[in-house]
């Protein structure tokens, strides 16, 4: 495969898991006796977005990051129908595997829905009393957590469209690359190797031609909008947005409708930086996340 010596380390690395009839990518590390961190990846990309945290957070928890199915190194049917309801059911089954009933949660743009829609499942279970997958607390980045609040780039509603199908024929790595870093904030563009990584990432078994089908969520998310937000806004599990206000997709707009709707908004906003903080201002997010970790007392087993 293309892609940097880095990413083919991280493949090397890495486990395959069914769901169905689909092989599931995850990377794993840390101490097993440590909290569970799930790390939830966004569109177009995959879990290795999380490389420049995962050797410090390695020393706090033990990290989980699954490729969901359509993406990176996991499976990528042609004609399938992906929702991101689907996409928890892949990280659910995944967790089961692993006898994991409890995670705290870093998520980033379509890894938001996913989140969104897990917690919308905790809280089910926990207003029924029954077992399942238990959310500690969920970190979310950069994402599309609002709809009304959400603003995709041209390119994505031309692929959402009925016309993807046939503009997806156009995608090469040169748009790609064009596209995706005129969301990384003015001061911190993204680097060529990490963008040939992306590209590598997204065009592994063609996945770039799948686009049209993986921006459904966009649609989902309006669809689910009552569920998801109203499990945010119900929740008693720690909430924070980390956001780099200078995307143009998801930040300052996002951050302003957070602060608007939810009863308690625990936000920290990263000036400057853009769609993928956890890429352009790692230090940034660590940082952020540590200190609200600490504050709920994860170190604790909480």
């Amino acid at each position: 495969m293309n892609g940097s010596d880095a990413l083919r380390r991280w493949r090397a690395l890495g486990l395959h898991y069914l769901f169905g009839a689909h092989r599931v990518f995850l990377r794993e590390a840390g101490d097993v006796t440590r909290p569970p961190l799930l790390l939830l990846h966004g569109f177009p990309t995959a879990g290795y977005d999380f490389a420049p945290l995962w050797d410090t957070l390695g020393e706090r928890f033990h990290l989980l990051a699954p490729d969901l199915l359509g993406f990176g190194f996991s499976s990528k049917p042609r004609r399938h129908d992906y929702r991101v309801v689907e996409q928890a059911d892949l990280v659910d089954a995944v967790l089961r595997e692993r006898e994991i009933t409890r995670v705290h949660v870093l998520a980033h743009d379509l890894g938001d829905s996913v989140a969104q829609e897990l917690l919308a499942r905790h809280e089910h279970r926990q207003f029924l009393g029954e077992d399942g997958l238990r959310i500690g607390s969920i970190v979310f980045l950069n994402g599309g957590l609002f709809p009304e609040a959400h603003r995709p780039r041209p390119i994505q509603r031309l692929l959402a469209s009925p016309l993807g199908p046939l503009l997806v024929n156009l995608l090469d790595q040169a748009r790609f690359e064009r596209s995706i870093a005129a969301v990384f904030g003015p001061r911190t563009p993204p680097t060529a190797e990490w963008l040939a990584d992306a590209w590598a990432l997204v065009s592994h078994d063609e996945g770039h031609r799948l686009a049209p089908r993986l921006l459904a969520y966009i649609a989902e998310r309006r669809r689910m909008r009552a569920t998801w937000v109203g499990a945010m806004q119900a929740t008693r599990v720690p909430l924070r947005l980390v956001d780099g206000t200078a995307d143009p997709v998801s930040g300052a707009s996002m951050v302003a409708r957070y602060r608007e709707l939810m009863p308690i908004p625990d936000v920290v906003e990263l000036p400057g930086i853009g769609h993928w903080p956890q890429v352009e201002a790692p230090a940034a997010v660590l940082e952020a996340c540590g200190a609200f970790w600490t504050r709920i007392g994860v170190d604790r087993g909480d």
